[in-house]
């Protein structure tokens, strides 16, 4: 982290006192910015002290680390989830494991009555996407092993170094109030946080701050992202000898390739916002013998208001494909269904004030030199790490699509926006080995700081100002009259507890093994 970044506020410091009370205005790169009253302050440098010790960067950066390395498939994040939970509870965080039915995700409280302030983090890795840490080639740990390819080890550390910042801080200072961390799994197969909402897990919270890992520092507010149904449809047949009596059989398989040709065929009739892809999930053990059972595995995305329909043509396409084959559609299985994330302007906002005044980290020398050493590997822009925060623009005003996030069903129910901060190296690529690479070691520890200050300052903001929580809770409340809560999960649908057991199985005794390391 910027070592500088604490002495800016505190340069040219001016105490009025006005009607009896204390004013402190420090300046900051923004000169004269009012950070409210004395007591605020000093809470909020409390926090920010604390997480610019080069200690406590190292230990929660070697927590982070170790999630790396770890490098958990979603549903599977044992050993992460077991880390994570250890740091909060040797601070007095009281924990709840195993929520909304999902052994890896937990609730971690400290404090009491209101307002109650909620941090949510990630911790699953994603397939095939191995990587040796700092190495600007393509150099897997193991061949077709998990790595993080979405910053998910920086994420949930970074809220949990934000929750224990936030807990001395009110504990220094006499901050009344409620401190919620959410652990939640499988965000990369976005299926924990719809289940959460549906427990009950975030009611009585009044605030929620999420993170993610980025090449900047920033944040964003509006409709973002595209709605998902994930799901898998699987087809039964009837098997025979492939050459003896091909006419005897019922290829299962036939009718997942159909129904992906029917599919394809129907995304020239979509609206432009959506996107569809799948993965054959099973299709058959050898290829002399007819499968009679295939799996595909789809994620159907768009607009919260056309995923629906959407859907519909999708099973239409695969009923379709069960008549042509004379196979039968066996189980459509909605693995999870989520929304677009629509998040709180006045949430960003408060964001976008804590980031500016926290800064950028000061990269060395060797750490832009790898950067950039990435970026040529990458054919990017040979810049190194990024410098400057960036800026809050307005939501663009035409929704095109794209990624998604099970954040989205916590944006329908509790004021939330997200901090994006400083871990990947610019033009670095998502959900590829570039981003695993970058994602280790002091460079990210240094975003992951930055990122907890940046959670720490705005959660004591809305500790503090009651105000300030009133206006964001009311813009919240206004806007849901028009955009209420509806979960997209059908009843009956229950969270895919054994998803990816058998592949994060297959890699995790190697995955430790420190020579594949060397």
């Amino acid at each position: 982290m910027n070592p500088k970044f604490l002495c800016r506020q505190i340069i040219a410091v001016m105490v009025a006192v006005m009607s009896g009370s204390a004013l402190l205005i420090a300046q900051t790169e923004n000169e004269g910015r009012l950070l409210g009253k004395a007591e605020l302050y000093k809470s909020k440098k409390t926090a920010l002290d604390y997480l610019s010790d080069p200690a406590v960067i190292k230990k929660f950066g070697t927590i982070s680390d170790s999630i790396w390395r770890f490098a958990e498939l979603g549903m599977q994040e044992y050993k992460s989830s077991a880390i994570l939970i250890k740091a909060l509870e040797e601070e007095g965080f009281s924990i709840e494991k195993g929520v909304a039915g999902i052994p890896t995700s937990f609730v971690a409280t400290w404090g009491s009555g209101s307002p109650v302030i909620g941090i949510l983090g990630e911790y699953d890795a994603l397939p095939m996407l191995s990587q040796k840490p700092l190495s600007h080639v393509k150099d897997p740990v193991v061949i077709g092993g998990p790595g993080h390819g979405c910053g998910h080890n920086t994420m949930g550390t970074a809220g949990v170094a934000a929750s224990v910042a936030l807990k001395r801080s009110m504990e220094m200072n006499n901050i009344t109030g409620t401190v919620k961390f959410f652990g939640s799994p499988a965000e990369e197969t976005l299926i924990s946080r719809p289940f959460m909402v549906r427990a009950g897990v975030f009611e009585g919270v009044d605030a929620v701050i999420d993170n993610h890992a980025s090449t900047g520092f920033g944040t964003e507010y509006g409709i973002i992202g595209s709605a998902v149904m994930s799901v898998i449809f699987t087809f039964t047949g009837k098997t025979s000898h492939a050459a003896g009596s091909p006419w005897s059989g019922r290829s299962a398989l036939d009718a997942v390739e159909i129904m992906n040709v029917s599919a394809n065929y129907l995304r020239e009739h979509l609206f432009y916002t959506n996107r569809l892809h799948y993965v054959i999930t099973e299709g058959g053990e050898s290829p002399n013998v007819v499968p009679d059972r295939a799996s595909v595995w789809y994620y159907v995305r768009n607009t919260d208001d056309r995923l629906e329909d959407m859907f519909k043509r999708v099973v239409d396409c695969a009923k379709g494909a069960a008549i042509a084959t004379g196979t039968s559609l066996d189980t459509v299985t909605i693995i999870s269904a989520i929304h677009q994330r629509h998040i709180n302007k006045g949430m960003a906002e408060t964001i976008q004030r804590n980031i500016e005044l926290i800064g950028m980290p000061e990269w060395t020398e060797e750490e832009n030199a790898f950067a950039k050493s990435l970026q040529k590997e990458l054919g990017a822009k040979e810049t190194g790490y990024s410098t400057k925060v960036n800026t809050l623009k307005d939501p663009p005003s035409v929704q095109t699509g794209g990624g998604s996030s099970d954040v989205g069903e916590v944006t329908l129910l509790v004021p939330t926006a997200t901090v994006g901060f400083p871990v990947g190296v610019p033009g670095a690529i998502g959900h590829h080995w570039s981003t695993v690479a970058a994602g280790f070691g002091p460079a990210a520890w240094k975003g992951l700081a930055a990122g907890a200050s940046a959670i720490a300052a705005t959660a004591l903001d809305l500790l503090t100002k009651p105000k300030l929580l009133k206006e964001i809770k009311d813009e919240f409340n206004k806007y849901s009259e028009k955009h209420p809560y509806k979960s997209f999960l059908p009843e009956g649908a229950a969270p895919p507890l054994d998803l990816n057991r058998t592949l994060m199985n297959k890699y995790r005794d190697a995955l430790m093994d420190e020579k594949n390391y060397h």
